[in-house]
């Protein structure tokens, strides 16, 4: 029996620096576990609460309003969804509660924080779907009292995202004309996408690199024969939708210079532009920072920076 439970505890799958997986099927997440609960941030002045949306998937919401709004006010909408590698963190994390109560304070937004579906209990494209179903509740119970977020405007919504969080906005801005159904009054202003998990099948980043991605990848997606040129993680793919559909005026590319994934950002802000997308875009890139530096120390001048890029960009609603 010690010898059976002995081989049950053996690792199958490990994926540095985010999960562990045994040959029992227990799922060790290696960062990213500690939560906090909603509450009202005494820091910044902004009120969280947790929302189920669709209790036959778990998907929940937590949301952010700044306490000092006037009656009748109405905010831009920021629907975020957290980085990760699709496998980490939470709505409820720390790090995310902390970057959202300021965040919704700095730029005067209702903040909408989505926590869905995790690989490996659920491949993509469940975490896809999970944020798009979002996105349409937001739109749909923006001035609804108390569910909703009561002082959205759906006229002013934002899609953010870091890392994989941001890999999820782009997918999700991509989609949400077709199957979310906006509606004459709602609008995706802008699309916020920091520290980007893109790739590509360029092979320029030397093999090692190379394999790490095809490998999270083949996880992240449940199958053996996933590739990178998938348009969902690579969308300056040739069998990619244009990127000229993307349905926004705005965009914001934030990139970090020691992070290895800053080049495939730059390529998609450089093929956004070049795809005749009609709009405006921005690229922000901070030299001598890596991957997530402002969810990592939020307190550092470079952090404090991008926050104010983002701030501001929204601000512009």
């Amino acid at each position: 029996m010690a010898s059976r439970d002995a081989a049950a505890d053996e690792v199958a799958v490990e994926l540095l620096p985010f999960i562990r997986i045994y040959k029992s099927g227990r799922v060790e997440r290696l960062i990213g576990s500690d939560t906090v609960p909603a509450s009202l941030d005494a820091a910044t002045g902004v009120a969280s609460k947790d929302v189920t949306i669709d209790p036959a998937t778990n998907l929940s919401v937590r949301l952010y309003l700044p306490t000092a709004v006037g009656a009748g006010a109405k905010l831009p909408v920021v629907v975020y969804f957290h980085g990760g590698g699709f496998m980490v963190e939470s709505a409820t994390s720390v790090t995310y509660h902390h970057y959202l109560n300021t965040l919704a304070a700095r730029a005067g937004a209702v903040a909408v924080s989505v926590d869905y579906r995790r690989v490996p209990e659920h491949r993509l494209p469940a975490a896809y779907n999970d944020s798009l179903a979002a996105l349409a509740w937001a739109v749909a119970a923006c001035g609804s009292t108390p569910r909703g977020p009561a002082h959205g405007d759906a006229s002013r919504v934002f899609l953010s995202g870091d890392s994989a969080g941001a890999n999820i906005a782009h997918n999700v801005a991509m989609r949400a004309a077709a199957e979310v159904g906006l509606s004459p009054r709602a609008a995706i202003r802008g699309v916020l996408l920091v520290h980007p998990y893109f790739w590509d099948a360029s092979n320029t980043m030397g093999p090692e690199l190379e394999e790490r991605i095809h490998r999270e990848w083949r996880f992240m997606t449940g199958s053996p024969d996933a590739r990178v040129d998938d348009p969902r993680i690579c969308p300056t793919a040739a069998a990619a939708p244009s990127l000229a559909l993307l349905p926004t005026e705005r965009v914001l590319v934030a990139v970090a210079g020691e992070d290895f994934l800053a080049p495939k950002g730059r390529a998609y802000y450089s093929a956004l532009l070049a795809s005749g997308w009609r709009g405006e875009a921005e690229l922000v890139d901070t030299p001598g920072e890596d991957h997530v530096f402002h969810l990592r120390q939020p307190g550092t001048v470079s952090a404090l920076k991008l926050m104010d890029r983002v701030a501001a960009f929204i601000a512009r609603a």
